[in-house]
């Protein structure tokens, strides 16, 4: 029967591997080092900008971690969505973090570089000739967003990674993928159930999130031809068929089916059996193959600049009723701005952070009085220069208007000087598309960049 074992360390690359465990997975023997480094969690801004988000050191830390466990137990690396947004930028970065790594230590690898940023002029021409569709709750398009984006990744799935493996690689470095491809691919290449592959792979995804103590390191996936048993790094931590099952309502829409770009695996029918151990074995999970090979399109465009300010209140007339006092001051605010030579290109908002920041619910008046409230004013506009102009109107409103008009004016506090924070240019998501493709290296690049004189292909 066909088997792998696949070491999957921590959820993403930079936010920390627990050494510990991550020794302990080594001397379990994988065959091959898992991780994802990118995510859209953050917002649009990385990639607008085509930038990381974690620091570099962190990067660092993490990658030559794993490459001295990969170079004693001589298995390959996987890692997909290099620099948080999987732009060739960020590719081309932990490319270039790997080689001093590999200087430092004395040590050499082959590595693959898979880019999947894309060109907007190809995806023009892909979208007039139909074959670009709208996800669920995707914005509108037209011909031009394409060009009017800053960076445009497509998802990559397993093929790209198991095309770099069979040339010999032992390090592959994905721009934006699936983060379930980037596990997925090894078992599949080995013969493991593709359906066990990608269910398996979702479920480690995030490393230690389907453990019973998600901080207490990542997973140890063994796939075969009939399913997967999953483990945790740490000999304090453990799997359950309900930490491992849940997983599948993370980032999931529906908890049974997940779509890639290949096709969908079910789990309705999955088994999850608790083994001695803390171990979990999973089967029945089946995978229906797409009639059409699909990407996923992510892309972001300029929205504008901006500039916030931030004032702290503790008023306890005010605490009565945030929301009565916060529409009194706008109201202030924009009759100020009508008598201004100011254009109106810019747009604001006043989040009270203690109140209903967060969720934006209404809330009943004197249910539960906050101790004091910081209030953020947000302000948008077509240049830096009038989302300063606008905050500024707003300054001497947010330090010193009353709660009744013929009062003294009371002072609350600017934590910061000057109170405006100007935040440059800021992004917005564009495209949250597919697009058909003919084969699954369609839209990828490889660039092999080989150090090793002698490839063998058997040690994958």
């Amino acid at each position: 029967m066909n088997t792998c074992k696949v070491l999957v360390p921590c959820g993403a690359l930079g936010t920390g591997i627990m050494k510990e465990a991550f020794q302990y997975g080594i001397d379990m023997q994988p065959d091959i080092i898992a991780c994802d480094a990118g995510s859209t969690d953050s917002g649009p801004y990385y990639l607008g900008t085509g930038k990381g988000k974690y620091a570099r050191e962190s990067v660092k830390e993490d990658m030559r971690l794993m490459m001295l466990g990969a170079e004693k137990n001589s298995i390959p690396i996987t890692v997909g969505s290099c620099g948080t947004c999987g732009s060739d930028a960020g590719v081309d970065e932990l490319a270039a973090i790997c080689h001093e790594i590999s200087e430092e230590e004395g040590i050499s690898f082959n590595i693959a570089k898979i880019y999947t940023q894309q060109n907007p002029v190809i995806l023009k021409e892909m979208y007039q000739s139909g074959k670009i569709h709208p996800l669920e709750a995707a914005p509108a398009i037209t011909e031009n967003t394409f060009s009017e984006c800053t960076t445009i990744v497509g998802l990559a799935g397993a093929d790209p990674f198991i095309a770099a493996l069979k040339a010999g690689a032992d390090i592959i470095l994905c721009g934006r993928a699936t983060d379930t491809a980037i596990i997925a691919s090894f078992p599949i290449m080995k013969g493991c159930s593709e359906a066990a592959a990608w269910h398996g792979a979702k479920i480690a995804e995030c490393g230690g999130l389907c453990t019973t103590k998600p901080r207490y390191g990542g997973v140890l996936l063994t796939f075969d031809e009939e399913g997967f048993t999953i483990e945790a790094l740490h000999p304090d931590n453990s799997c359950t068929p309900y930490s491992v099952s849940a997983h599948m309502l993370y980032e999931n829409a529906n908890p049974y089916r997940m779509t890639e770009p290949s096709g969908t695996f079910d789990a309705t029918n999955s088994v999850y059996t608790q083994l001695p151990g803390g171990k979990v074995r999973v089967t029945g999970t089946t995978f229906e193959h797409a009639p059409k090979l699909t990407m996923k399109l992510e892309g972001a465009s300029v929205a504008g600049y901006q500039t916030i300010s931030m004032v702290g209140i503790q008023d306890r007339r005010i605490m009565r009723n945030p929301q009565e006092w916060i529409q009194m001051l706008c109201g202030t605010a924009e009759e100020r701005l009508k008598t201004l030579d100011i254009p109106d290109n810019y747009s604001y908002a006043l989040k009270p952070y203690g109140w209903n920041a967060v969720s934006g619910a209404e809330r009943v008046a004197g249910s539960q009085v906050p101790v004091e409230i910081g209030l953020m004013l947000v302000v948008t506009a077509i240049s830096q220069e009038l989302a300063t102009k606008v905050a500024k109107v707003f300054n001497p409103l947010l330090l010193h208007h009353p709660v009744n008009q013929n009062e003294q004016l009371p002072s609350f506090a600017f934590p910061f000087s000057p109170a405006e924070i100007e935040r440059g240019l800021i992004y917005e998501f564009r495209l949250n598309h597919t697009v058909e493709l003919e084969t699954p290296l369609d839209l990828v690049r490889i660039v092999l960049e080989f150090e090793k004189e002698d490839v063998s292909h058997d040690n994958h």
